[in-house]
C-alpha cells in the first residue's frame, strides 16, 4: 500500500521547515485500494468477528492507521455493525482512527523511566524532529508521544518505534535514531543493536534455572495417566472399568497441582488447583485455557523474560492444564508492548506442532487434542483483569464483566475457561514433572514455591530475582545493590508502598503478596512525585466504562496537580480520602478500587513530602481569580490595593 503522510503542527518557536525535510502530503488509500489487503487479513482470521482486535491491529500495521474506509470494509466483511468496529478501534491506545506519523515513537512514561531521564530525551527528540509531543509532524514523517510502560523497567529509558522496543536510551542514541528517521531509513534496516533486550536474570531458582526439556511436563502427566491405566487394568475384570482407570490420568495431574498448593502469580493468589477443578467440573460444550501475558503493571517485566527464554515451559504448562481440565484450545494473550515477540513465539508453536507437542494426538495419546493461538493486545492496562481479557479475546472493548458468573464456568464464549498468569503455568509444568510434595516443600506454610521479582529503580543491579517465598525485603535490597533506600513499591501502583521501618517484612501471601513488581526509591526521590505519576497512570488507563472511575481518577490527578503547583491545602488532602471511599464503594473493577492506593500509602508514610507543597492549612480554590486579573490591571494601569480581590471586605 501507499505510505501515508500526515498533517501536524510544527515544534513551538520554529517558523520554517527543517533542513532536508519536504512537506509531503498524500491522501489515504481509496476503498478499492484497501479492499485486497483487508480481505486477505480477514481471510487469515477465518472471517471470525471475534478476531476483530487482531484484524484491526493488522490493518493498521499495513495502513499506518485505521482510516474510515478501512473500518467500513472491516465491518462489512465481518458482518458486524460499523459502530462496533469504531468502538473497538477507539478503545485501545495502540489503535488509531486518526493519522499517525510514518514513524510512531512512544516513550515509556513509567516512574522508573522518568527517574532515568526519559523526559529530557523526549524533548530533545521532538526538537530535533520538529514535532510536538502527542502530535504528528507537519510532513507526516513522525509522531512522538508517551505510553504508560513498555515492560523494560530494568533497562530504561525505553521507547517503542513502530512496535519495536529500544532500550537504554542516551542522548547519543536518540541522536542516531533521529538521523535514521530523517533519512527515512526503514525500521527493519536499523542496526540490530538498537533492538537488543536483555533478560537480566540476577538470581535464578527452580523456575529461571530449570533444566526441563520441551514436552517433559506433558510426558510426565501422560505417564501418570498410564500408570493409573495399568494399575486399574490389573485389578479390574472389565475393559470398561479399565477405561475408567485411564480417565484418572487428568485427575491425577489435577491432584498433584492441588497437593502443591500452587497459588496464582498474577497478584490475587487464588489456589490454582481449585480453579482448575472448578473448570473441569463445570457444564459446557468445550473448555479453554488462557495464558495471561498482559503484564501491564508498571514495574513488572518477568513475563517478558519467561516468554523470551522459557517459552516452551509456558506452553508445556498450558498443555498440562488442558490435559487436566479437558480443553482443546488455548490462547496466549500477549501484551501489545511485546509485539516484537510474536514471530519467535509463533515459530516455537510451529516447532512444537512438528514435534507432536501440539495438535491432534499429542505425544501419541489418542484423543489428546490441543492447540494454542496467540492474541496480541492493543494497549489496554485493564485487559490484565481476566474478564476484560476475555472480552478482548472475543473482539470487544476490554471492559471487565460483572462477576459472578466467573470465567471457570462462563468464560470465553460463555464456556468454562481458566485464566492463569505466565509464571503460574511455568510452575505447573515443573510440578507435573517433580510432583506436588516437592513444590510444597519450598517457600512458607501458606505460600509454596518461589516468586520472581522484577527489581527496578534505584538499585545497582536491576533485573529478575527468584526467591523461595518468605524472603525479606531487606535481603532483596542487599542482593540488588540498593543504597540509602527510603521506600519500595510492592506490586506496582495498585500494590503497597513500604518505608524503611518495614524492610523486615516478607514476600509471601500471608504478609506482602505481589504480582512481581519491586520498585526501589532512594532518599533523593520525592515520594509525592512518585504518587503523582501513579495517579496519572490510573487516569490514563481507566477504561471509562463507569463514571466513578472515569471521573474519580481525573479528580485525583487534578488534586495532585493542584498540590504540585503550590495551591493545595489540607482540604485537598482530605478530599483524596473521601474520593477513595467513593471509588471503593462504586467503581466497577479493581482499577478504580486501587487508584488511590499509592497516594494514601505515601500520605501515611511520607506526609512531609505533601505538606511541604501545601499553600496553607485552610481551603484555597484551584483557580486563582486575583492572579488571573493581573493582566487586566496592568492594561488599565490599576494596581493599587483596591484593585486586588484580597482588599475587598
Amino acid at each position: 500500500m501507499a505510505s501515508l503522510a500526515r498533517h501536524g503542527a510544527l515544534y513551538p518557536g520554529r517558523t520554517s521547515s527543517p533542513p532536508g525535510r519536504s512537506h509531503i502530503v498524500t491522501q489515504p488509500d481509496t476503498p478499492d485500494e484497501l479492499e485486497p489487503s483487508v480481505r486477505r487479513i480477514i481471510s487469515r482470521w477465518g472471517h471470525d468477528p471475534g478476531a476483530l482486535v487482531q484484524v484491526l491491529r493488522e490493518v493498521q500495521e499495513e495502513c499506518g492507521y485505521l482510516p474510515g474506509p478501512a473500518l467500513t470494509l472491516v465491518a462489512r466483511l465481518l458482518r458486524i455493525p460499523f459502530s462496533r468496529a469504531k468502538g473497538v478501534a477507539s478503545f485501545y491506545s495502540f489503535l488509531s482512527d486518526e493519522p499517525l506519523g510514518a514513524y510512531r515513537v512512544l516513550f515509556s512514561d513509567n516512574i522508573t523511566d522518568r527517574m532515568a531521564g526519559s523526559e529530557p530525551l523526549l524533548q530533545a527528540m521532538c526538537y530535533r524532529l520538529w514535532a510536538e509531543p502527542g502530535k504528528v509532524s507537519a510532513d507526516g514523517l513522525v509522531s512522538v508521544a508517551r505510553t504508560s510502560c513498555t515492560g523494560m523497567c530494568d533497562q530504561g529509558p525505553a521507547l517503542l518505534v513502530n512496535g519495536r522496543a529500544i532500550t537504554s536510551l542516551t542522548s547519543e542514541r536518540v541522536e542516531r535514531l533521529c538521523d535514521l528517521i530523517l533519512a527515512r531509513t526503514p525500521v527493519a534496516e536499523w542496526p540490530a543493536e538498537f533492538f537488543a533486550v536483555h533478560d537480566n536474570v540476577r538470581r535464578a531458582d527452580i523456575l529461571l534455572g530449570h533444566t526441563q526439556q520441551p514436552g517433559d511436563a506433558i510426558r510426565a502427566a501422560l505417564q501418570r495417566g498410564a500408570a493409573g491405566w495399568s494399575e486399574h487394568a490389573a485389578n479390574e475384570r472389565s475393559w470398561r472399568e479399565a477405561y475408567v482407570g485411564a480417565a484418572q490420568g487428568p485427575i491425577a495431574t489435577l491432584e498433584e497441582i492441588k497437593r502443591s498448593n500452587l497459588r496464582g502469580r498474577g497478584g490475587a493468589g487464588f489456589t490454582t488447583g481449585i480453579k482448575w477443578e472448578a473448570c473441569r467440573q463445570a457444564t459446557g460444550l468445550t473448555r479453554y485455557v488462557v495464558c495471561n501475558a498482559d503484564e501491564g503493571e508498571p514495574g513488572t517485566f518477568k513475563d517478558r523474560v519467561l516468554l523470551t527464554s522459557h517459552a516452551d515451559l509456558v506452553f508445556d504448562g498450558m498443555t498440562v492444564a488442558a490435559y487436566a481440565i479437558g480443553a482443546s484450545l488455548g490462547f496466549l494473550y500477549l501484551r501489545g508492548e511485546y509485539r516484537y515477540l510474536l514471530e519467535p513465539l509463533e515459530a516455537t508453536l510451529q516447532r512444537r506442532r512438528a514435534a507432536n507437542l501440539l495438535g491432534n494426538g499429542i505425544c501419541g495419546q489418542p484423543g489428546f487434542d490441543f492447540d494454542i493461538r496467540i492474541h496480541v493486545g492493543a494497549g489496554s492496562y485493564v485487559c490484565g483483569e481476566e474478564s476484560a481479557l476475555i472480552e478482548s479475546l472475543e473482539g470487544k472493548r476490554g471492559v471487565p464483566r460483572n462477576r459472578p458468573p466467573y470465567p471457570v464456568t462462563n468464560g470465553y464464549k460463555q464456556q468454562p475457561t481458566i485464566v492463569n498468569n505466565v509464571e503460574t503455568l511455568c510452575a505447573a509444568a515443573l510440578i507435573a514433572v517433580r510432583g506436588g510434595d516437592w513444590y510444597r516443600s519450598l517457600g512458607t506454610l501458606k505460600s509454596s514455591g518461589t516468586k520472581i521479582l522484577s527489581v527496578a529503580g534505584d538499585v545497582a543491579r536491576p533485573g529478575l530475582y527468584e526467591y523461595p517465598f518468605g524472603v525479606t525485603l531487606r535481603q532483596v535490597l542487599e542482593d540488588c545493590g540498593a543504597a540509602d533506600t527510603q521506600a519500595i513499591q510492592i506490586s506496582g501502583p495498585s500494590g503497597v508502598c513500604v518505608d524503611a521501618t518495614e524492610f523486615g517484612r516478607r514476600i509471601a501471601f500471608e504478609d506482602l503478596p505481589t504480582a512481581g513488581a519491586f520498585t526501589v526509591f532512594d532518599a533523593s526521590r520525592d515520594m509525592f512525585d512518585v504518587a503523582r505519576n501513579y495517579a496519572q497512570f490510573f487516569a490514563h488507563e481507566s477504561c471509562g466504562f463507569c463514571t466513578p472511575c472515569r471521573v474519580g481518577t481525573s479528580m485525583l490527578v487534578a488534586s495532585m496537580d493542584k498540590i504540585h503547583a503550590g495551591n493545595g491545602t489540607q482540604h485537598d488532602v482530605g478530599e483524596i480520602d473521601r474520593l477513595n471511599k467513593v471509588l471503593l464503594m462504586s467503581a466497577h473493577c479493581g482499577l478504580g478500587h486501587t487508584a488511590c492506593n499509592p497516594i494514601l500509602d505515601t500520605l501515611k508514610r511520607f506526609r512531609p513530602a505533601y505538606e511541604r507543597k501545601l499553600r496553607s492549612l485552610d481551603f484555597a480554590p484551584a483557580f486563582d481569580l486575583d492572579g488571573a486579573l493581573h493582566r487586566a490591571r496592568k492594561m488599565t494601569g490599576r494596581d493599587d490595593a483596591d484593585a486586588h480581590l484580597e482588599a475587598q471586605p
